[in-house]
């Protein structure tokens, strides 16, 4: 099943009776009418729009697709996006606060990374009020949580090391985790959710933030020198966007993003026990070799969702919009994607 944008719009109206019932999905734009009936079969991509409104000429990016949210799918997903991941690889995740209810399943995560060779899973200390501001606190952080099953490498531990910015909005520099210049290839491997400050939490805001040394980056990223005054709204958006340029071209085509939308609540795994309950159903794991169609597929199946209010109220009075449009004006990826689902294929 390809879905391109054009027929999404296109085909909204027959999107809107397949969200009612759960199952369905879209053919080529060209597919009779007669045949549309037979492709209604699968849930959950409904009628997608461009959220931002932006306009972007040129060729689509592929974003694959599963409404299941376990690790056999996850692991073909990858599969899909990873000939160009080699060498030591890192696996960024949000491996939360104590007790987080909304965190990645561990034993899904323990499952994928078991099928990559030379892979570590990779943190980095935060900058706000948590026993995750120090690796002392973060470490038995990860016991309590269940990341145990493999080492984790808190990348700043030791320190920081100065990632270039070319041609940012605001930044010529960010300070990453020192021991992410260690390894060939990064894997974005993020719970998508809402977020306090960014709207959204995306595969733009686990590297962003995610990478930047909590003693330093995590500064520099928020615009702030102290943690008494943070910068907000369009400004933030676009300091995420810096520092995750920064990323993207350090590691160049050696880097692949997976977004799980599992229980969305309106809050970051960061607020652990305190975020709001998700009032919205899971919808399933996208992947993509691009940054900006990845999370911009993922804010158009929310604004589709039926039940997506909460978050896409979180997402506007952000501003986290700005995320994807700010990604575009730099030219880190494509606003235009094929939504290609993986589900009942060869079947």
């Amino acid at each position: 099943m390809n879905i391109t944008r054009r027929n999404l719009i296109k085909f909204a109206g027959v999107a809107a009776v397949g969200a009612a019932v759960g199952k369905f999905s879209f053919g080529d734009s060209e597919v009779q009418a007669e045949n549309i009936s037979k492709k209604i079969i699968q849930a959950p991509v409904v009628g997608c729009k461009n959220v931002t409104g932006t306009k972007f000429s040129g060729e689509t990016s592929k974003v694959y697709f599963t409404k299941n949210i376990d690790a056999e799918h996850l692991i073909q997903l990858y599969q899909k996006i990873n000939s160009n991941i080699s060498g030591k690889i890192a696996i960024k995740l949000h491996s939360g606060e104590p007790h987080g209810p909304n965190i990645l399943p561990r034993d899904m995560v323990q499952k994928f990374q078991a099928q990559i060779p030379n892979s570590t899973i990779i943190e980095a200390n935060v900058a706000y009020g948590s026993v995750r501001s120090n690796t002392e606190g973060h470490r038995k952080t990860l016991q309590t949580n269940g990341w145990t099953f493999s080492p984790v490498d808190i990348i700043d531990e030791d320190g920081d090391v100065n990632f270039p910015v070319n041609g940012g909005f605001h930044l010529k520099e960010v300070a990453m985790g020192k021991n992410l210049a260690n390894y060939d290839s990064l894997i974005v491997l993020t719970h998508f959710k809402g977020h306090t400050m960014g709207g959204f939490g995306g595969s733009l805001k686990n590297i962003a933030i995610g990478c930047a040394s909590g003693k330093v980056g995590k500064k520099q990223v928020h615009g702030v020198q102290d943690y008494g005054k943070w910068v907000r709204d369009d400004l933030f958006m676009e300091l995420m966007a810096d520092s995750g340029k920064a990323i993207c071209d350090h590691f160049g085509k050696k880097i692949t993003f997976l977004n799980v939308m599992r229980r969305m609540s309106v809050d970051c795994d960061c607020m652990g026990t305190s975020a709001a309950d998700p009032t919205m159903a899971d919808i399933g794991i996208l992947a993509s070799t691009d940054i900006l169609a990845i999370d911009q597929a993922c804010c158009d199946l929310v604004y589709s969702a039926p039940d997506g209010k909460d978050l896409r109220e979180r997402i506007e009075s952000r501003h986290g919009l700005r995320q994807l449009s700010a990604m575009a004006e730099k030219r880190m990826g494509n606003l235009q994607y094929e939504l290609i689902s993986i589900d009942n294929l060869g079947k």
